[in-house]
């Protein structure tokens, strides 16, 4: 495995390290680390390692470009480590009352479906690679959760009489503005990648 796809790897591999910083734990939501999770200094850590992951997203592309090793392994394997890095974080933002249900299933539902369309064209000896509306859809669905999870410290510096969540608006209306961008440009990236591989829903011969 090249470097470039070792770094798409890690983006995968830090993930459970972002949401352990992210949520409490389920066992023990009152313990002395869900408490801590639960503030401005934990927070901060699943900032920083969700910003560690998003920068693989950027240099394992441009490490493979450079060095002249695209593959076909990392046209698939980075689209996946996009999604589990995303669907992932968005998940926690569910659990955690931040997000609508029904903006992850809109996520999770283009999702699959692109997946869908990627495995047809690879039975059919064709290897897609990410469009570069897909790609702008990613950047804005990272953008959005760096908003949501760098929001509620913003929250408690300005006002630390707030709650850590739960806090409403003005302060969260970056947010909600960033997650109705960011619904909107991924359906308009799945209606774009259908169109373009259209073909791959007509049936064979």
């Amino acid at each position: 495995m090249n470097m470039a796809n070792k770094l798409t790897l890690s983006r995968i591999l830090l993930v459970p390290f972002i949401l352990f910083f992210l949520l409490p734990l389920p066992w023990a939501e009152d313990a002395a680390f869900s408490r801590f999770v639960l503030s401005s200094p934990g927070r901060s850590i699943a900032f920083v390692l969700f910003i560690l992951a998003a920068l693989t997203d950027a240099f394992d592309g441009l490490l493979a470009r450079k060095q002249g090793i695209v593959s076909d392994l990392g046209k698939l394997l980075d689209p996946i480590a996009d999604k589990i890095l995303v669907i992932s974080v968005f998940t926690a933002f569910v659990q955690l009352g931040r997000v609508s249900t029904y903006i992850l299933t809109i996520i999770i539902a283009r999702e699959l479906i692109v997946t869908g369309i990627r495995q047809v064209a690879a039975i059919r000896g064709t290897v897609i690679a990410a469009s570069w509306f897909g790609k702008i859809k990613t950047v804005i669905q990272v953008v959005t959760l760096i908003v949501l999870i760098f929001e509620p410290i913003v929250a408690n510096w300005l006002d630390p009489s707030l709650p850590f969540l739960g806090y409403g608006a003005p302060y969260s209306l970056p947010g909600d503005i960033m997650i109705a961008v960011s619904a909107i440009i991924t359906v308009l990236s799945g209606l774009d990648y259908g169109i373009k591989n259209k073909d791959i829903w007509k049936e064979e011969p």
